[in-house]
């Protein structure tokens, strides 16, 4: 019964590939769905799924603990590895009753360029110790910039990169690098337990798949002080933003000892978004902040509001405002002006570069 329940699955996988989509979601009760460029795309001609089609996938597609643990919970995080070569993020849950799935497809790990991507990036995974910083709202690429950077660093020099993510995403084979991997509740109990046993693993290079806690993110930036480059996520919009969301998350108490950390172990903030192409695809637009004197400055003295000013009047230095990028991309015939002023976070402005 598992195999026609796996053929089924993997079936929903091949068409998700041949269409050239990023995600796929399944629910008891309606046809499967796409998302392809961005936008949701039913399957009509796929019968609906039923609750027993849902259990013989889920039953299928994992291991017998991992559906233990959904049943406990409710919820779960998962990969799926589809022909040895294909990897999948899934999430398994229950909706008004019914089991559902989402499920992200995970691309081969590409180059900065590639990924069309500033080569500035690679200039920070060549820091030897840090703390950077991949931003926006989910589904906006920040896992692959992530990879790209590890990816650079495994071919340019002898580090040993230490992964900790919930699930793993990206697999890396060696090159110039030892590369281990720790996933969430396999490997490990969680994020701040990996992290505190790098500091005994002779570790370059930390990537935390995101900081979900105070605990995590104090210890993050206590190995970015000690010698580390730290790489990580949050979902925020911009910069500023998340700064302020990274100082909010601790006490009142503890909030002015963070600053001072911040300050002085930050290395940068990139944060992006995803926008459709007028060719089709899409490409991302961005935005950069690097750490600087001025910048550390307004950190401790909790002046964060200024940080966008900062951002604007920075291009010399390396900084990309996000309105910058909008406009770059639509001169060179990549978006349109409509799409630019609907992903801007300031279109008063942008309408002035335009």
């Amino acid at each position: 019964m598992d195999d026609k329940y796996k053929q089924l699955f993997e079936s929903l996988i091949d068409t998700l590939i041949q269409q050239d989509g990023s995600d796929l979601h399944l629910a008891a009760g309606r046809t499967p769905a796409l998302r392809v460029n961005g936008e949701l795309i039913f399957l009509l001609n796929h019968p609906e799924l039923t609750s027993e089609d849902m259990q013989g996938i889920l039953k299928a597609i994992l291991s017998p603990a991992h559906y233990e643990r959904y049943v406990a919970d409710n919820e779960l995080d998962f990969s799926y590895n589809y022909q040895g070569s294909i990897r999948l993020r899934g999430n398994a849950f229950v909706q008004q009753g019914k089991q559902g799935i989402a499920l992200r497809l995970i691309p081969h790990v590409r180059s900065l360029e590639e990924l069309h991507l500033p080569s500035i990036l690679g200039d920070f995974a060549r820091k030897r110790q840090g703390f950077f910083l991949v931003v926006g709202p989910v589904g906006q690429g920040k896992s692959s910039t992530m990879a790209s950077m590890v990816s650079l660093i495994n071919q340019e020099r002898p580090a040993h990169v230490l992964t900790i993510e919930d699930p793993i995403e990206y697999v890396y084979e060696s090159g110039k690098s030892i590369i281990d991997q720790r996933e969430v509740g396999i490997d490990t109990k969680g994020f701040e337990h990996a992290l505190k046993s790098a500091f005994r693993e002779d570790v370059n290079v930390i990537l935390i798949g995101e900081m979900r806690t105070p605990e995590t993110i104090s210890t993050a930036v206590t190995a970015a002080e000690t010698g580390h480059l730290v790489l990580s996520t949050l979902h925020t919009n911009n910069a500023s933003q998340t700064i302020d969301r990274i100082i909010d998350s601790f006490p009142a108490a503890q909030q002015e000892q963070i600053r001072v950390q911040l300050a002085s172990s930050l290395l940068g903030i990139f944060s992006q978004r995803l926008v459709p192409r007028i060719a089709g695809g899409r490409v991302p637009v961005y935005e950069l902040l690097i750490n600087n004197n001025a910048v550390a400055n307004l950190i401790r003295e909790g002046r964060t509001h200024e940080i966008d000013m900062v951002i604007e009047t920075g291009f010399e230095q390396g900084m990309v405002d996000m309105n910058r990028s909008l406009v770059e991309l639509v001169r060179q015939g990549e978006i349109t002006p409509e799409t630019a002023f609907s992903y801007s976070l300031n279109p008063k402005n942008l309408e002035r570069l335009m």
